[in-house]
């Protein structure tokens, strides 16, 4: 989980109501200048103090962590030693190779280093994260807006530990914790008995082509119905008429449920490029990942009907096609236009109904 600091050394008179949304909306850390403004925080949120430009006060108070600036404050290592209840860190502004050196070095030895960085590349974050790797300590990389911290989290996948970020309003402390919960929790399939399949005529189907590969024993779920999705691989899996394209999946009709960012699930039709979508690989193991284009076409379709162990039903209406195919027990790739009764395929049957692509528990007939 990545971590989320806020900063309220410069909110002026919406300290109070960012304090106590920060607090609600369970952020990691508050950073403050006077060790007064941390006094009375719960102790589920993490005190920084970080007096920058002035000098370290007598009493630290009830902080966890104090941030010292080495050239004016001393080493966080010396200090460590002095104050042995205070957990410190060091901060590195970073302009240039010299200062992109000391962030490196914070990163291997210091138990906490709060960069930033004054250019808008994130190549030395790159740089930094890489000499840091294996080491003990935490990287907290200073973002001026939740759009910057969502990059951050994301640099040379890894990304920076943790984000200090001040809010410009209320409601940027709660959208900073989303975007560091980015994850989408791992699913449990199921084994599907298909039923019935049909040749249900002409319609749209959507290709989804992402901006990432899928693995072998990957795919996107699929259904006509929220309750129920098939699992379609990627094109993967080499065919004889065509090159691969793992980064697509001929995902199904156009009117299909996937499951996008947040539990949410969008129609096909909606996704374009910077959607959003789940991709699942066989054991139910999930990651987000961004559309990069959907192609919409008119081709025949196939309709296929499948049950779950419990009785609980599934439909997928796809290209009616040998080369589209959809993921079986084992990650075995089935042709859907071979599919018949009795053959077993993957799918997920959560048991929420949905409102505008949110989990709901409602009265909803889908048939």
């Amino acid at each position: 989980m990545k971590l989320c600091w806020i900063d309220i050394r410069n909110v002026g008179s919406a300290k109070e109501a960012v304090l106590q949304e920060a607090i609600h909306a369970r952020v990691d850390g508050i950073l403050a200048a006077d060790p007064a403004d941390l006094e009375h925080l719960p102790p589920t949120v993490k005190k920084v103090l970080f007096p920058q430009g002035q000098p370290l006060p007598e009493d630290f108070g009830s902080a966890d962590v104090v941030v010292v600036d080495p050239a004016k404050h001393g080493d966080p290592a010396e200090l460590s030693v002095l104050h042995p209840t205070v957990e410190f860190g060091r901060f590195v502004e970073i302009v240039d190779a010299a200062t992109l050196e000391d962030a490196c070095r914070s990163g291997r030895t210091d138990k906490w280093s709060l960069l930033l960085f004054r250019d808008p590349t994130k190549i030395p974050l790159e740089i930094v994260i890489a000499a840091a790797a294996g080491a003990n300590g935490s990287l907290i990389t200073v973002a001026k807006d939740v759009e910057e911290a969502e990059i951050i989290f994301g640099v040379l996948e890894l990304g920076s530990d943790g984000v200090l970020m001040a809010p410009s309003r209320v409601g940027d402390a709660t959208a900073l914790k989303q975007t560091a919960e980015t994850g989408v929790p791992d699913l449990e399939l199921v084994e599907l008995e298909v039923t019935a399949t049909a040749h249900v005529g002409m319609g749209e189907r959507a290709c989804v082509d992402t901006a990432t590969y899928f693995r072998k024993d990957e795919g996107i779920l699929v259904g006509s119905h929220s309750k129920g999705m098939i699992l379609c691989v990627s094109e993967t899996h080499p065919l004889p008429y065509m090159p691969t394209r793992p980064f697509r999946v001929n995902a199904g009709a156009i009117h299909s449920y996937t499951l996008a960012k947040d539990q949410r699930t969008s129609y096909l039709s909606e996704l374009k490029s910077g959607s959003k979508v789940t991709a699942v690989d066989i054991h139910g193991k999930t990651r987000l990942v961004t559309v990069g284009r959907v192609k919409i076409e008119s081709r025949p379709l196939l309709s296929v009907d499948a049950v779950g162990p419990d009785g609980r039903t599934a439909n997928l209406i796809l290209q009616d096609d040998w080369h589209v195919r959809v993921l079986g027990p084992g990650g075995s790739v089935l042709n859907s236009t071979e599919l018949k009764p009795g053959d077993k395929v993957l799918g997920y049957l959560p048991v929420e109904d949905r409102h505008v692509g949110y989990p709901i528990n409602e009265f909803c007939l889908e048939k």
